[in-house]
C-alpha cells in the first residue's frame, strides 16, 4: 500500500470508494463523495490523499480548513475518511489518517477537529474538547487534536459550505 496525493485521474475511483464506504453507514448522508468533489472544486482541500494498492484506490482522506467564530487561525477538519469495504479492517484508514495528520504542521495548523466515532479517532489523539463546539453534534463525537503548544480556543467551529450540500 502506498499513501500518495490524489491526482485528477483518481477522482472517479475516489468517488466510487467513498460511495461504497458510506453505503448504509449509520450516520452517512449519502452525499460524502459530493462533499469531496465540492471541496476540490472550491480549492478547499488542504490535504487529499489516497491509499493506492497495486494501482487501485483502496481509500481516501480529506482535510479542509474550518472557521472558528473567535477568529482563531490554523484549524482544520478531518473527513471524510473512506476505505473500500473490501479493504476495511486492514489498517488502510489508520494509515490514511496518520499520513494526512502528518501534513498539518507544515500548513501551520494549530489543531484539527473531527466528527466521528470517539473510540476510533482516539487512537490518533483526538479527544472531546469542551471549549470547542459544533452545533447539533453530540459532544463526545465532536473531537479535537491540538497541534503544537497552547490550549484550544473557546469557539464554535464551522465547516466549509460544501459539507452542507444536499
Amino acid at each position: 500500500m502506498w499513501i500518495r496525493e490524489e491526482t485528477s485521474a483518481d477522482h472517479e475511483a475516489i468517488a466510487r470508494v467513498i460511495d461504497a464506504a458510506f453505503a448504509g453507514a449509520e450516520h452517512a448522508g449519502g452525499n460524502e463523495a459530493r462533499i469531496v468533489a465540492a471541496l476540490r472544486a472550491a480549492h478547499a482541500l488542504a490535504v487529499a490523499r489516497v491509499a493506492d494498492v497495486d494501482g487501485r484506490i483502496a481509500g481516501h482522506v480529506a482535510i479542509s480548513p474550518v472557521v472558528l467564530d473567535d477568529g482563531s487561525a490554523g484549524w482544520f477538519g478531518l473527513g471524510p475518511v473512506a476505505v473500500d469495504p473490501a479493504d476495511q479492517g486492514r489498517g488502510v484508514g489508520s494509515a490514511l489518517v496518520r499520513a494526512a495528520l502528518a501534513e498539518l504542521p507544515a500548513l501551520g495548523a494549530r489543531g484539527c477537529v473531527v466528527l466521528g466515532d470517539p473510540g476510533w479517532y482516539a487512537r490518533f489523539g483526538f479527544r472531546p474538547v469542551a471549549s470547542l463546539r459544533f452545533e447539533g453534534a453530540p459532544a463526545e463525537y465532536f473531537q479535537a487534536l491540538l497541534i503544537g503548544d497552547g490550549d484550544a480556543p473557546q469557539a464554535r467551529v464551522d465547516y466549509h459550505p460544501a459539507f452542507f450540500i444536499a
